[in-house]
């Protein structure tokens, strides 16, 4: 029996009880008539209900909306489609879906679906980045010369054809090198190097070469930035077989742990100005999703013998401990992590869903004790999807903050992108967790087992049609 058949019996069971279809002898529901702890508790959320063809359901719903509210084409001033996208038009732009083909919120999407494709072995994914990163490329030249005929750039368009920012190239950068790895026929190169250039050369660094900011101040570190820098020179050093990148990645993140991490909290702070000698303290929750994002991504591909390896491989650890410590009862994070009375937020609970199921997966956080806290956390994310496959209570873009009311008073959408990718990431991830380990329901409680139960004669326990409690012999 699986643990579903378990807790069907006991929801069986418990109508018996309360209906009163039990035997005349067990009138009253007491401690001597009923196992009361195995009573049958009120979860929101779909506790302990979880397999793999409803992780991929809820995968494949965000997926259908938005394959079909992002189409890659050239429209006119009119919004008809242009054709001829060798010679474009003067009133020619990138079509404006609901979300940007061209963010950096659309190239954590791109990169979860190329994980999505591989660990799921259905190729629409991978067919999804590569008609868009393909038509992306396939354009850009033409829009190029629109932009230097005309003198304006499309809004969207300009942050491939002239990239000025991090923002503009540092995912998109890890996002088509690992696009260009999987599907080597597209050409992606040009666009490429002119991504990652930015990443190696432009991005504005303190003295030590810690990834910086100027803006809301001088010197500003945003944890955000973590994650626009060392997964691109991660991917780096896979697509042009660069060692010397993961070094440097090893380097900055080490740099950011330095300034960002609350060893008393076990958690990041979000920003940091290098002049202060008070710091602002505000674990914000989905800038501590970026943090353990690109800990999860640089520790796949970081050399055991790394000088650094040690030290991000215990941040990443202590990270899970102060993430586990205060997850929500209901299986979310909250917007500022340290304080249960801001509201719970999506993404970052998607985030720390994927990165807490892919550290019990990699072998680095123990499956028994952390496979809970990731399913519980996915169960909840399965809740903000709703039946168009739109992604609920998602904070909006969000900059640095130096007073709690900015992060409380956030604003959240279905709209806002960031949601997408950490959703799909994180269902792909426990697919495979589910694959890799035994969950199953014993006493009322998920369990994660190394093994599987039967195999090992593990006692599990439920109720039977009378409401007694019964040993189930596998």
């Amino acid at each position: 029996m699986n643990y579903k058949i378990y807790t069907s019996v006991a929801a069986i069971a418990m109508i018996a009880f309360f209906c009163g279809c039990h035997s005349a002898e067990t009138n009253d529901v007491n401690d001597s008539t009923t196992p009361l702890h195995l009573l049958s508790p009120d979860y929101i959320i779909p506790y302990g209900q979880l397999d793999t063809e409803t992780v991929k359901k809820d995968i494949d719903r965000v997926f259908a909306y938005i394959d079909k509210c992002t189409p890659a084409r050239v429209v006119n001033g009119n919004g008809d489609s242009v054709t001829d996208l060798t010679h474009l038009p003067d009133d020619a732009k990138l079509n404006q879906g609901t979300y940007r083909l061209t963010s950096y919120e659309w190239a954590v999407t791109y990169m979860a679906l190329l994980d999505a494709s591989e660990m799921l072995n259905d190729a629409k994914y991978r067919n999804y980045v590569s008609n868009r990163v393909g038509f992306l490329a396939k354009v850009s030249p033409s829009f190029a010369e629109l932009a230097k005929r005309t003198g304006k750039h499309d809004g969207q368009m300009r942050q491939v054809i002239a990239p000025a920012t991090l923002d503009d190239a540092g995912a998109m950068s890890a996002a088509f090198m690992l696009t260009a790895i999987a599907d080597p026929s597209l050409q992606l190169g040009d666009i490429i190097e002119r991504y990652y250039d930015i990443v190696q050369n432009r991005a504005y660094r303190l003295a030590d070469g810690t990834i910086a900011r100027t803006r809301p101040h001088h010197n500003a570190v945003w944890l955000d930035d973590m994650f626009m820098s060392v997964p691109a020179m991660a991917a780096r050093s896979i697509y042009a077989n660069d060692v010397s990148q993961l070094n440097e990645a090893a380097k900055i993140t080490s740099q950011f742990i330095d300034r960002m991490w609350l060893p008393e909290k076990k958690l990041f702070r979000h920003g940091y100005v290098e002049e202060l000698s008070a710091q602002p303290e505000f674990a914000w929750g989905r800038a501590n999703g970026w943090a353990i994002l690109t800990m999860c991504r640089l520790l796949d591909v970081l050399p055991e013998n790394n000088s650094y390896r040690d030290k991000i491989l215990n941040t990443y650890r202590l990270h899970v401990k102060g993430l586990a410590e205060r997850q929500d009862k209901d299986g979310f994070w909250h917007q500022l992590l340290d304080r249960p009375d801001s509201y719970t937020e999506t993404s970052a609970t998607a985030i720390f869903a994927y990165s807490i199921a892919h550290g019990v997966n990699q072998g680095w956080i123990d499956a028994t004790v952390y496979g809970p806290v990731a399913q519980l956390g996915w169960e909840a994310v399965s809740t903000m999807i709703n039946k168009q496959g739109e992604v609920e209570n998602v904070c909006v873009g969000t900059g640095m903050g130096f007073d709690p009311a900015y992060y409380y008073y956030r604003p959240v959408s279905v709209k806002a992108a960031h949601g997408y990718g950490p959703v799909i990431w994180a269902g792909t991830e426990m697919i495979k967790l589910l694959n890799t380990y035994f969950p199953r329901m014993n006493d009322s409680a998920i369990h994660y087992y190394k093994t599987d139960p039967k195999n090992e004669n593990m006692p599990i326990f439920t109720l039977d049609t009378n409401g007694k409690a019964v040993e189930i012999l596998h």
